[in-house]
């Protein structure tokens, strides 16, 4: 198992930022693609961005694309996302993953991820 902690949640204004973090602990950091999903109220988890393994390839799913930047720090063993430009529909817990199966292309479904942190809330207001 490895342990996926959330934070840098909360409010921000339509347009503003946000930075988002997940810390990890109990394996080797570097050996996990990682993930950001969110959950808006009534909708079902829905993906958003990921990362390989070394942070030399992302991926984002369109409605996030040019506004949100995924990164990770394998040194501190943290997943960031980077949001800007927020928008009312932002609004969700957002989540993140890891997966330690071996893959050439990004896993976007949940059932493709192994581990799961406890997600953060994002609140954008007008």
């Amino acid at each position: 198992q490895v342990q996926l902690v959330e934070s840098g949640g909360g409010l921000a204004q339509t347009g503003g930022s946000l930075r988002l973090s997940c810390a990890a602990s109990g394996r080797t950091f570097s050996a996990y693609a990682l993930a950001w999903f969110r959950q808006a109220p009534g909708k079902e988890r829905d993906f958003v961005a990921a990362i390989s393994r070394f942070g030399g390839r992302t991926y984002y799913t369109d409605s996030v694309k040019d506004r949100f930047r995924i990164s990770r720090d394998n040194a501190k063993n943290t997943l960031y996302l980077e949001m800007d430009n927020l928008r009312l529909e932002d609004t969700a817990v957002y989540y993140c993953a890891a997966t330690g199966r071996d893959t050439t292309v990004f896993f976007t479904t949940i059932s493709q991820y192994d581990w799961w942190g406890q997600g953060t809330q994002v609140t954008v207001s007008s």
